[in-house]
């Protein structure tokens, strides 16, 4: 397993070092100057900066409406639910009071015979 681990560190170490080597050949055969490619690259940064917060602003403005639709959602499921509840519990209730009647009834004839 160790022989496996070192195998897979070298690759990656050779990976790392290939790609900073591309680099350094990349600015040393640059078609522009080093101030020219920092300006770029500032550039590059600001507009990827600035997108990324217009990312975040529409995510959290997204989120946001989500979060009040779901608020809305969860209101109308309680009210529901109170209702549902209370019905229930008027139904439950005549239920018994039948059951007490009937059982009552009962009684009575069985005192009967």
């Amino acid at each position: 397993m160790e022989e496996r681990d070192k195998k897979i560190a070298a690759a990656a170490l050779l990976v790392f070092a290939g790609g900073v080597i591309g680099a350094g050949l990349a600015l040393l055969f640059a078609p522009q100057s080093g101030s020219s490619t920092r300006k770029d690259i500032l550039r590059y940064t600001k507009k990827a900066r600035n997108r990324a917060d217009e990312v975040v602003d529409d995510l959290a403005a997204n989120v946001s409406t989500l979060v009040e639709a779901i608020g809305e959602k969860t209101d109308d499921l309680l009210e529901k639910g109170k209702n549902v509840a209370g019905g229930a519990r008027k139904d439950l209730i005549t239920l018994i009071e039948e059951g007490a009647s009937k059982l009552e009834k009962l009684r009575t004839l069985l005192r009967r015979v």
